[in-house]
Protein backbone atom coordinates (compact mmCIF):
# COMPACT_ATOMS: atom_id res chain seq x y z
CA UNK A 1 0.00 0.00 0.00
CA UNK A 2 1.01 3.60 -0.87
CA UNK A 3 2.34 5.92 2.33
CA UNK A 4 -0.61 7.93 1.88
CA UNK A 5 -4.19 7.66 0.34
CA UNK A 6 -6.75 10.38 -0.74
CA UNK A 7 -9.52 11.47 1.77
CA UNK A 8 -12.24 9.39 0.28
CA UNK A 9 -10.35 6.31 0.54
CA UNK A 10 -8.95 6.84 3.86
CA UNK A 11 -12.86 7.13 4.92
CA UNK A 12 -14.83 4.98 2.96
CA UNK A 13 -16.37 2.10 4.50
CA UNK A 14 -14.60 2.69 7.76
CA UNK A 15 -16.28 1.60 10.56
CA UNK A 16 -18.79 4.30 12.35
CA UNK A 17 -17.11 6.52 14.27
CA UNK A 18 -17.54 6.72 18.15
CA UNK A 19 -20.74 8.94 19.39
CA UNK A 20 -18.34 10.39 21.84
CA UNK A 21 -14.22 11.97 20.70
CA UNK A 22 -11.37 10.29 22.54
CA UNK A 23 -9.78 14.64 21.83
CA UNK A 24 -10.31 15.79 25.59
CA UNK A 25 -12.77 15.16 28.32
CA UNK A 26 -13.36 19.40 27.67
CA UNK A 27 -15.21 17.87 24.91
CA UNK A 28 -17.72 16.10 26.95
CA UNK A 29 -20.69 17.79 28.20
CA UNK A 30 -22.42 18.58 31.66
CA UNK A 31 -23.47 15.81 33.77
CA UNK A 32 -27.55 15.63 34.00
CA UNK A 33 -27.39 16.25 37.54
CA UNK A 34 -24.97 19.77 37.32
CA UNK A 35 -27.89 20.78 34.31
CA UNK A 36 -30.19 20.23 37.19
CA UNK A 37 -29.02 21.94 39.69
CA UNK A 38 -28.52 24.74 37.73
CA UNK A 39 -32.24 24.64 36.45
CA UNK A 40 -32.70 24.33 39.85
CA UNK A 41 -30.67 27.37 41.23
CA UNK A 42 -32.36 29.68 38.06
CA UNK A 43 -35.68 30.23 40.33
CA UNK A 44 -36.19 33.67 41.49
CA UNK A 45 -33.84 36.71 42.63
CA UNK A 46 -30.55 36.03 45.08
CA UNK A 47 -27.96 38.84 46.13
CA UNK A 48 -24.77 39.01 43.87
CA UNK A 49 -20.88 38.01 43.87
CA UNK A 50 -21.84 34.78 46.33
CA UNK A 51 -24.03 36.44 49.19
CA UNK A 52 -26.64 33.64 48.41
CA UNK A 53 -27.57 30.21 49.93
CA UNK A 54 -26.58 28.34 46.98
CA UNK A 55 -22.78 29.59 47.63
CA UNK A 56 -22.63 29.29 50.83
CA UNK A 57 -23.25 25.90 50.88
CA UNK A 58 -20.62 25.34 48.36
CA UNK A 59 -18.39 26.76 50.57
CA UNK A 60 -19.71 24.16 53.47
CA UNK A 61 -19.21 21.22 51.60
CA UNK A 62 -15.26 22.02 50.37
CA UNK A 63 -14.59 22.52 54.40
CA UNK A 64 -16.43 19.04 55.12
CA UNK A 65 -14.76 17.53 51.62
CA UNK A 66 -10.93 18.68 53.21
CA UNK A 67 -12.19 17.99 56.62
CA UNK A 68 -10.49 21.74 57.50
CA UNK A 69 -11.44 25.11 58.42
CA UNK A 70 -10.44 25.83 54.38
CA UNK A 71 -11.27 29.10 52.49
CA UNK A 72 -12.56 28.65 48.61
CA UNK A 73 -13.11 31.20 45.83
CA UNK A 74 -15.05 29.61 42.30
CA UNK A 75 -13.82 31.13 39.25
CA UNK A 76 -14.99 30.72 35.54
CA UNK A 77 -12.22 28.86 34.18
CA UNK A 78 -8.82 26.85 34.73
CA UNK A 79 -6.34 29.42 33.98
CA UNK A 80 -8.28 31.96 36.05
CA UNK A 81 -8.29 29.52 39.12
CA UNK A 82 -4.32 29.09 38.29
CA UNK A 83 -3.90 32.83 38.72
CA UNK A 84 -5.98 33.47 41.24
CA UNK A 85 -4.47 30.53 43.00
CA UNK A 86 -0.72 31.85 42.22
CA UNK A 87 -1.58 35.29 42.72
CA UNK A 88 -2.74 34.57 46.32
CA UNK A 89 0.15 32.88 47.42
CA UNK A 90 2.73 35.25 45.65
CA UNK A 91 0.93 37.96 47.34
CA UNK A 92 1.18 36.28 50.79
CA UNK A 93 5.00 36.43 50.75
CA UNK A 94 7.56 39.61 51.44
CA UNK A 95 8.18 41.66 48.32
CA UNK A 96 7.14 41.60 44.88
CA UNK A 97 10.32 39.35 43.70
CA UNK A 98 9.34 36.02 43.85
CA UNK A 99 8.82 33.32 40.73
CA UNK A 100 6.60 30.34 40.49
CA UNK A 101 9.14 26.92 39.63
CA UNK A 102 6.79 24.53 37.71
CA UNK A 103 8.05 21.74 35.08
CA UNK A 104 8.67 22.50 31.94
CA UNK A 105 5.61 20.39 31.12
CA UNK A 106 3.17 22.52 33.63
CA UNK A 107 -0.23 24.05 32.17
CA UNK A 108 1.11 27.59 33.53
CA UNK A 109 4.06 27.08 31.56
CA UNK A 110 3.11 25.19 28.17
CA UNK A 111 -1.15 25.86 28.01
CA UNK A 112 -1.98 29.46 28.95
CA UNK A 113 -0.39 31.31 26.86
CA UNK A 114 2.06 33.32 29.57
CA UNK A 115 -0.84 34.32 31.86
CA UNK A 116 0.89 34.00 35.08
CA UNK A 117 4.16 35.94 33.75
CA UNK A 118 1.47 38.86 31.42
CA UNK A 119 -1.18 38.37 34.57
CA UNK A 120 0.84 38.52 37.59
CA UNK A 121 4.09 39.85 36.36
CA UNK A 122 5.81 37.02 38.05
CA UNK A 123 8.49 35.21 36.20
CA UNK A 124 8.42 31.00 36.07
CA UNK A 125 10.86 28.96 36.18
CA UNK A 126 10.20 25.46 34.51
CA UNK A 127 12.55 22.89 35.36
CA UNK A 128 13.23 20.01 32.71
CA UNK A 129 11.27 17.03 34.00
CA UNK A 130 10.61 13.81 31.71
CA UNK A 131 7.90 12.32 33.33
CA UNK A 132 6.06 16.02 34.18
CA UNK A 133 6.74 14.70 37.97
CA UNK A 134 8.95 17.40 40.21
CA UNK A 135 11.14 15.61 42.87
CA UNK A 136 11.98 17.23 45.93
CA UNK A 137 15.60 16.83 45.46
CA UNK A 138 14.85 18.86 42.29
CA UNK A 139 14.38 22.19 44.36
CA UNK A 140 18.02 21.89 45.43
CA UNK A 141 18.63 23.09 42.10
CA UNK A 142 17.78 26.69 42.99
CA UNK A 143 18.99 27.21 46.48
CA UNK A 144 22.11 28.99 44.57
CA UNK A 145 19.56 31.87 43.54
CA UNK A 146 18.42 32.25 47.43
CA UNK A 147 19.37 35.37 49.09
CA UNK A 148 21.26 36.62 46.11
CA UNK A 149 19.81 40.20 45.29
CA UNK A 150 20.38 39.59 41.28
CA UNK A 151 18.01 36.71 40.67
CA UNK A 152 14.47 36.49 41.45
CA UNK A 153 13.80 34.49 44.23
CA UNK A 154 12.10 31.29 44.48
CA UNK A 155 8.53 31.31 46.05
CA UNK A 156 6.32 28.84 44.94
CA UNK A 157 6.32 25.49 43.73
CA UNK A 158 3.44 24.59 41.15
CA UNK A 159 3.05 20.97 40.22
CA UNK A 160 0.01 19.14 38.43
CA UNK A 161 -2.14 16.57 40.07
CA UNK A 162 -2.36 14.16 37.79
CA UNK A 163 0.58 15.63 35.65
CA UNK A 164 0.46 16.93 31.59
CA UNK A 165 1.57 13.52 30.80
CA UNK A 166 -1.12 11.13 32.80
CA UNK A 167 1.32 10.90 35.45
CA UNK A 168 0.49 10.67 39.01
CA UNK A 169 2.33 11.49 42.09
CA UNK A 170 2.06 10.05 45.13
CA UNK A 171 1.37 11.38 48.66
CA UNK A 172 4.56 10.56 49.86
CA UNK A 173 6.38 12.08 46.80
CA UNK A 174 3.88 15.46 47.58
CA UNK A 175 4.78 15.57 51.32
CA UNK A 176 8.37 15.48 50.74
CA UNK A 177 7.92 17.82 48.14
CA UNK A 178 6.21 20.32 50.31
CA UNK A 179 8.61 19.59 53.40
CA UNK A 180 11.54 20.86 50.74
CA UNK A 181 9.59 23.95 50.02
CA UNK A 182 7.94 24.83 52.89
CA UNK A 183 11.69 24.59 54.20
CA UNK A 184 13.81 27.17 51.69
CA UNK A 185 10.32 28.99 52.99
CA UNK A 186 8.06 28.32 49.39
CA UNK A 187 4.72 27.49 49.43
CA UNK A 188 2.80 25.04 47.21
CA UNK A 189 0.17 25.26 44.64
CA UNK A 190 -1.32 22.17 43.23
CA UNK A 191 -3.08 22.46 39.80
CA UNK A 192 -6.36 19.72 40.01
CA UNK A 193 -7.76 20.76 36.68
CA UNK A 194 -8.47 16.96 36.76
CA UNK A 195 -7.54 15.98 40.55
CA UNK A 196 -11.16 13.93 40.29
CA UNK A 197 -9.07 11.64 38.13
CA UNK A 198 -5.85 11.89 40.70
CA UNK A 199 -8.58 11.19 43.40
CA UNK A 200 -9.92 8.07 41.83
CA UNK A 201 -6.65 6.61 41.22
CA UNK A 202 -5.34 7.06 44.36
CA UNK A 203 -8.08 5.60 46.32
CA UNK A 204 -11.61 6.75 44.74
CA UNK A 205 -12.63 8.32 48.28
CA UNK A 206 -11.70 11.98 50.18
CA UNK A 207 -9.41 10.30 52.53
CA UNK A 208 -7.73 9.97 49.16
CA UNK A 209 -7.67 13.45 48.10
CA UNK A 210 -6.79 14.83 51.63
CA UNK A 211 -3.61 12.39 51.76
CA UNK A 212 -1.94 14.30 48.91
CA UNK A 213 -3.81 17.69 49.43
CA UNK A 214 -4.01 19.24 53.48
CA UNK A 215 -2.46 15.77 54.74
CA UNK A 216 0.59 16.28 52.27
CA UNK A 217 1.10 19.66 53.05
CA UNK A 218 -0.57 21.68 50.19
CA UNK A 219 -0.67 25.34 50.48
CA UNK A 220 -3.31 25.89 47.75
CA UNK A 221 -5.57 23.77 45.20
CA UNK A 222 -6.79 24.86 41.68
CA UNK A 223 -9.63 22.21 41.96
CA UNK A 224 -11.34 21.00 39.05
CA UNK A 225 -14.81 20.96 37.89
CA UNK A 226 -15.33 21.66 34.20
CA UNK A 227 -13.37 18.77 33.09
CA UNK A 228 -15.90 15.80 35.36
CA UNK A 229 -19.30 16.75 33.65
CA UNK A 230 -19.04 20.63 34.85
CA UNK A 231 -20.91 22.92 32.38
CA UNK A 232 -18.14 25.81 33.93
CA UNK A 233 -16.96 25.96 37.30
CA UNK A 234 -13.63 25.90 39.36
CA UNK A 235 -12.59 26.27 42.39
CA UNK A 236 -9.66 27.95 44.59
CA UNK A 237 -9.14 25.66 47.63
CA UNK A 238 -6.72 27.96 50.39
CA UNK A 239 -5.42 24.67 52.64
CA UNK A 240 -3.03 27.56 53.96
CA UNK A 241 -4.92 30.37 55.87
CA UNK A 242 -2.20 32.77 54.87
CA UNK A 243 -2.38 32.45 51.02
CA UNK A 244 -6.04 33.50 51.75
CA UNK A 245 -5.76 36.81 52.96
CA UNK A 246 -7.33 39.12 50.42
CA UNK A 247 -7.85 36.81 47.74
CA UNK A 248 -11.63 38.24 47.82
CA UNK A 249 -9.83 41.30 46.12
CA UNK A 250 -7.59 39.10 43.97
CA UNK A 251 -10.32 37.40 42.48
CA UNK A 252 -12.27 40.74 41.43
CA UNK A 253 -8.73 41.72 40.25
CA UNK A 254 -8.28 38.63 37.92
CA UNK A 255 -11.89 38.92 36.71
CA UNK A 256 -12.39 35.72 38.14
CA UNK A 257 -15.20 37.17 39.95
CA UNK A 258 -18.71 35.62 39.35
CA UNK A 259 -22.13 38.53 39.81
CA UNK A 260 -23.98 35.49 39.58
CA UNK A 261 -22.03 32.78 41.63
CA UNK A 262 -25.47 30.67 42.62
CA UNK A 263 -24.72 28.82 39.39
CA UNK A 264 -20.80 28.26 39.71
CA UNK A 265 -21.78 26.79 43.40
CA UNK A 266 -24.92 25.01 41.91
CA UNK A 267 -22.25 23.11 39.72
CA UNK A 268 -20.33 21.99 42.46
CA UNK A 269 -23.05 21.30 44.73
CA UNK A 270 -23.80 18.63 42.27
CA UNK A 271 -20.85 17.11 41.89
CA UNK A 272 -19.78 16.90 45.78
CA UNK A 273 -23.48 15.54 46.81
CA UNK A 274 -22.13 11.80 47.09
CA UNK A 275 -18.94 12.23 45.61
CA UNK A 276 -20.35 11.99 42.26
CA UNK A 277 -17.10 13.83 40.99
CA UNK A 278 -15.50 10.95 42.15
CA UNK A 279 -17.52 8.21 40.59
CA UNK A 280 -17.17 10.68 37.46
CA UNK A 281 -13.55 10.54 37.62
CA UNK A 282 -12.84 6.91 38.30
CA UNK A 283 -15.35 6.50 35.24
CA UNK A 284 -13.32 8.12 32.64
CA UNK A 285 -10.05 6.47 34.32
CA UNK A 286 -11.68 2.48 33.57
CA UNK A 287 -12.55 3.55 30.33
CA UNK A 288 -8.97 4.73 29.71
CA UNK A 289 -7.77 1.25 30.67
CA UNK A 290 -10.59 -0.40 28.67
CA UNK A 291 -9.17 1.74 25.58
CA UNK A 292 -5.51 0.56 26.48
CA UNK A 293 -6.37 -2.83 26.51
CA UNK A 294 -8.60 -2.89 23.51
CA UNK A 295 -5.71 -1.25 21.17
CA UNK A 296 -2.58 -2.58 23.12
CA UNK A 297 -2.67 -5.28 20.74
CA UNK A 298 -2.82 -3.73 17.49
CA UNK A 299 0.31 -3.60 14.90
CA UNK A 300 1.00 -0.63 15.04
CA UNK A 301 0.14 0.76 17.88
CA UNK A 302 2.99 1.30 20.82
CA UNK A 303 1.61 1.94 23.72
CA UNK A 304 3.30 1.59 27.42
CA UNK A 305 1.96 0.23 30.60
CA UNK A 306 -1.79 0.43 31.34
CA UNK A 307 -2.93 4.57 32.08
CA UNK A 308 -2.80 5.93 36.03
CA UNK A 309 -5.83 8.32 35.06
CA UNK A 310 -7.72 9.28 31.85
CA UNK A 311 -5.32 10.10 29.17
CA UNK A 312 -3.09 7.68 26.76
CA UNK A 313 -0.14 9.04 24.77
CA UNK A 314 0.63 6.00 21.33
CA UNK A 315 3.02 6.24 19.25
CA UNK A 316 1.43 5.81 15.34
CA UNK A 317 2.78 5.07 12.42
CA UNK A 318 3.00 8.97 10.40
CA UNK A 319 0.85 7.89 7.54
CA UNK A 320 -1.63 6.66 10.13
CA UNK A 321 -2.33 9.64 12.17
CA UNK A 322 -4.01 12.31 9.60
CA UNK A 323 -6.93 9.65 8.23
CA UNK A 324 -7.18 8.46 11.56
CA UNK A 325 -7.59 12.15 12.94
CA UNK A 326 -10.35 12.75 9.85
CA UNK A 327 -12.06 9.53 11.10
CA UNK A 328 -12.77 10.11 14.90
CA UNK A 329 -10.33 13.19 15.72
CA UNK A 330 -8.15 13.68 18.68
CA UNK A 331 -4.54 15.88 19.08
CA UNK A 332 -1.21 15.04 18.49
CA UNK A 333 1.61 15.27 20.91
CA UNK A 334 4.82 15.01 20.19
CA UNK A 335 5.25 15.14 16.54
CA UNK A 336 8.47 14.56 16.32
CA UNK A 337 7.86 10.99 18.26
CA UNK A 338 4.69 10.48 15.95
CA UNK A 339 3.21 10.46 19.54
CA UNK A 340 -0.94 11.11 19.93
CA UNK A 341 -3.12 11.77 22.93
CA UNK A 342 -6.27 10.13 23.51
CA UNK A 343 -8.17 10.94 26.30
CA UNK A 344 -11.68 9.82 27.97
CA UNK A 345 -13.77 11.39 29.66
CA UNK A 346 -16.51 11.24 32.20
CA UNK A 347 -19.69 9.77 29.65
CA UNK A 348 -17.04 7.70 27.46
CA UNK A 349 -18.69 4.38 27.11
CA UNK A 350 -17.53 0.74 26.51
CA UNK A 351 -19.47 1.06 23.02
CA UNK A 352 -17.19 4.08 22.29
CA UNK A 353 -14.42 2.62 23.20
CA UNK A 354 -15.00 -0.88 20.67
CA UNK A 355 -15.67 1.27 18.04
CA UNK A 356 -12.60 3.38 18.55
CA UNK A 357 -10.42 0.18 18.65
CA UNK A 358 -12.29 -1.60 15.42
CA UNK A 359 -11.99 1.81 13.53
CA UNK A 360 -8.08 2.35 14.59
CA UNK A 361 -7.70 -1.58 13.82
CA UNK A 362 -9.01 -0.51 9.78
CA UNK A 363 -7.39 2.24 9.40
CA UNK A 364 -3.81 0.85 10.59
CA UNK A 365 -3.92 -2.25 7.75
CA UNK A 366 -5.03 0.27 5.01
CA UNK A 367 -1.47 2.05 5.98
CA UNK A 368 0.51 -1.26 5.63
Amino acid sequence: MPDSFSTSDRLADLPAAPERSFASDNAAGAHPAVVAAIEKANHGHALAYGDDDVTRECEQRFAELFDADVSMRLAFNGTGANILGLASALGSLPGPHHAVVCTDWAHIHLDETGAPERALGTKLVPLPCPDAKLTADRLDELTHLIGVQHHVQPGVVSISQPTELGTLYTPAEIAALCTRAHDLGMLVHLDGARIANATAALGRDRAALRRFTVGAGVDVVSFGGTKVGALGAEAVVFLNPATAVGSEYTRKQVTQLPSKMRFLAAQFNALLDGDLWIELGDQSNRTATDLHTATASITGVELGDPPAVNSLYPVLPPAAIEPMREWSFFWPWDLARHQVRWMTAWDTTTTDVERFASGVTEVLARCN
